[in-house]
């Protein structure tokens, strides 16, 4: 079982940064180097990223983000890289909107949950994210878009980013991941890695705290919380009849841009 460290990229200035490259999937392995994952590049350092530019050769970065995530925190450009603007959640529709948690959340998240834990909202938010995620149009508009301008990228890495690079990145991840023939534990496997990176954060926020709900909230805002991520993979098996069906149907991609993907981003295993 893969950890934090063994997918870390080594950009520290870049929140929850790390690859795809090494998963064995399908006996064989994810080419190293090119599908990066993690946070935004608003806080990058110039040294990090410079090595998403020199090092990586990222051609384009994605941001998962809001409008008002992109206005108060702007990426930082990747030097040779294109930055696709992605939003994963609707602004305009209703369900989305009772997604979403005021600014002062996301520019101090753990501070605000504690003064706002009795809220509904906060409770309905981290339960509905990810099923949202999935059966929201829109959002599955943005993912089609992503998929298609991966299988555009001939050459050099691809970056995709929300915040924190956890649950709007993550689904990124577990799709691709998916497209390259991953078995669902796989893909839980790299989803909650997630929560080796916010460890520190979350032990603080959860010790004390004894209530089964208030605790599934933040284990969803801080880190990412597998009950719900699993319930949205259960949602898609249930209403599309498996992964692949919601790959090639909402997501557009056909049985060629699969072999596609494959024959790209996996290669044999070395033997030693």
């Amino acid at each position: 079982m893969a950890s934090f460290a063994e997918q870390s990229i080594g950009l520290p200035s870049l929140a929850n940064a790390r690859e795809l490259g090494g998963y064995v999937i399908g006996g064989r392995r994810v080419r190293h180097a090119l599908l990066l994952r993690g946070g935004s590049t608003a806080t990058a350092t110039p040294e990090d990223l410079s090595a998403l530019s020199t090092k990586f050769h990222v051609a384009k970065v994605f941001d998962f983000r809001t409008s008002m995530e992109r206005g108060s925190v702007p990426d930082k450009p990747v030097e040779g890289a294109v930055n696709i603007w992605l939003p994963a959640f609707d602004e305009q529709s209703g369900s989305m909107q009772k997604l979403s948690l005021p600014g002062e959340a996301y520019r101090n998240l753990g501070p605000w949950l504690r003064a706002h834990m009795s809220e509904q909202r906060v409770h309905d938010v981290p339960r509905e994210m990810y099923l949202e995620m999935v059966r929201n149009e829109f959002t599955q508009i943005q993912y089609a878009g992503f998929f298609q301008n991966i299988l555009a990228t001939t050459e050099g890495a691809v970056y995709w980013h929300c915040s924190q690079g956890k649950d709007r990145t993550g689904l990124g991840a577990a799709l691709i991941l998916s497209a390259l023939g991953a078995d669902r534990d796989l893909v839980m496997q790299d989803f909650c890695l997630s929560n080796e990176y916010f460890a520190d954060e979350l032990k603080q926020y959860l010790d004390g705290i004894d209530d089964p709900a208030d605790r599934a909230v933040i284990q969803t805002l801080i880190g990412v919380n597998p009950v719900y991520f699993g319930a949205a993979l259960d949602l898609i098996d249930s209403t599309y009849g498996s992964m692949k069906n919601f790959l090639t149907g909402p997501l557009c991609l056909s049985e060629e841009d699969l072999e596609t993907l494959r024959e790209r981003y996996l290669e044999p295993i070395p033997i030693l």
